[in-house]
């Protein structure tokens, strides 16, 4: 049943993505007075198609699901050459260079707009987010010799405002890539308390691997509540020891517990050892002995009962005209994040194990989708601006290969020659092959 979920949330994300990159094109060919032959989803053999409108452009289903293509009255191929001297001046090559520009980039356009569409309308909704109140952090880590303490508050990075912990995340990633020093600016767990600013060195942001955990090698975790009981399973080690729900722990062995976290990662290294567990209850305080038993299969201590571990939520909302803005400053960074991305891994100062292919991306596509309507939409703005970035990339075959063709006939005020065109279009297809074969293996490396 998973399979069929992640299958059908993958049809979903990237089914629509296609669409509307392809409309562009089809869209502003038409505003540019060029004649559509077909309109078609999916590569190869036709399965399904109809023809409508006053040029009876073929709309078509083809059999393989992995993009899809506007054909136009194009000269350059016989089976689209015009056939009569009515259709000549609706020829795509005709066309003057900027008609071809905007009709080439008119795909990826399209991207970058219902990217901004999506996120903006998520802003106006409103997004519950984990906010960006700090866990208490090991001594040695990179934030606490920087003079954060646990429960302070991130509220900007770099004079930018962070709200929650994905807009966090997000800003100490680009300035991880960037090689810059993080400032961070904070306030103390009192939301009154007098901000204060903490330095991460440009050294220590350049050494961070963008690849893992940005924010927990910087020694950076989400706040936890205190660990309260929220349920006591019966027939457990919980119940054994009279826990009981509404409890708060507030110690093992006479050790301060902070949080749900800690006191998990107290029971699971205590696997038949008897732990001296602090509680309050109501105006009691009690000690209670707490055996763990042995989880058969991973070893661990298993008390089996429910604390209390979720982080603190906020709501990042915004009107209208702000939302669009935040969908639209959104977009430009993700967009400029990821080209930076593709420099870094050609020069290889990242790894090429960020390439990912279809399976990675239907995995994560179930994964949203199973985590509710506004992670799935997200994911979807995420693959529509990686899709527009990618286009646009100078590979022939792709729509930025056009774009740089069009771009030197501007420049030299010629068209480029034709045997240059095909040696460059064999050259972009072998190219697009290595990254698609580059991808299928990184996909087929993380699912083993």
């Amino acid at each position: 049943m998973n399979l069929i979920h992640t299958l059908l949330a993958f049809l979903l994300a990237l089914g629509p993505l296609i669409i509307f990159h392809e409309l562009g094109h089809y869209v502003v060919a038409r505003l540019c007075g060029v004649k559509v032959l077909r309109f078609s989803i999916g590569m190869g053999r036709i399965v399904w198609s109809r023809r409508f409108g006053p040029d009876q452009t073929e709309w078509a289903i083809s059999a393989l699901p992995i993009g899809g293509y506007v054909k136009m009255l194009d000269a350059r191929d016989p089976s689209t050459a015009p056939t009569n001297d009515a259709d000549l001046p609706r020829e795509f090559t005709r066309q003057n260079v900027w008609k071809r520009i905007a009709i080439v980039a008119a795909g990826p356009i399209a991207n970058f707009i219902l990217a901004i569409v999506v996120m903006g309308a998520l802003f106006m909704h409103g997004k519950e987010e984990p906010g960006t109140r700090l866990r208490a952090m090991p001594e040695a880590s990179a934030v606490y010799k920087a003079g954060v303490r646990g429960g302070d508050v991130v509220t900007a990075v770099n004079g930018k405002p962070v709200l929650s912990w994905t807009e966090l995340r997000w800003e100490i990633v680009r300035a991880a890539i960037d090689k810059h020093a993080a400032e961070l600016t904070l306030r103390g767990p009192n939301p009154n308390s007098a901000p204060y600013r903490a330095v991460l060195s440009a050294d220590r942001m350049a050494n961070l691997d963008v690849d893992s955990d940005v924010l927990g090698a910087l020694g950076m975790q989400l706040w936890r509540p205190r660990p309260s009981v929220d349920k006591v399973l019966p027939d457990g080690a919980a119940a054994r020891a009279g826990l009981r729900q509404g409890d708060l722990v507030t110690s093992i062995d006479g050790k301060t517990i902070a949080d749900g976290i800690a006191f998990i990662e107290a029971v699971r290294g205590a696997a038949g050892k008897t732990l001296q567990v602090g509680v309050q209850r109501g105006t009691d305080n009690l000690v209670l002995p707490l055996t763990p038993d042995r989880d058969p299969q991973s070893g661990r201590g298993l008390v089996k009962l429910m604390i209390a571990q979720a982080p603190e939520m906020v709501t990042v909302k915004a009107g209208p005209v702000d939302a669009l803005a935040k969908g639209a400053q959104r977009t430009w960074e993700t967009s400029a994040m990821t080209v930076k991305m593709i420099a870094k891994m050609i020069v290889g100062e990242v790894s090429l194990k960020n390439v990912t292919g279809p399976i990675t991306i239907a995995d994560v596509a179930g994964q949203t989708a199973r985590s509710g309507l506004e992670p799935f939409l997200e994911f979807i703005a995420f693959i529509s601006i990686s899709l527009g970035v990618m286009n646009l990339l100078p590979i022939p075959v792709l729509d930025g290969g056009h774009l740089l063709y069009y771009s030197l006939e501007v420049l030299t005020g010629r068209p480029l020659p034709a045997r240059i065109g095909e040696i460059a279009q064999r050259a972009g297809v072998g190219l697009l092959f290595m990254l698609m074969a580059l991808a299928v293996f990184n996909d087929l490396v993380r699912l083993l």
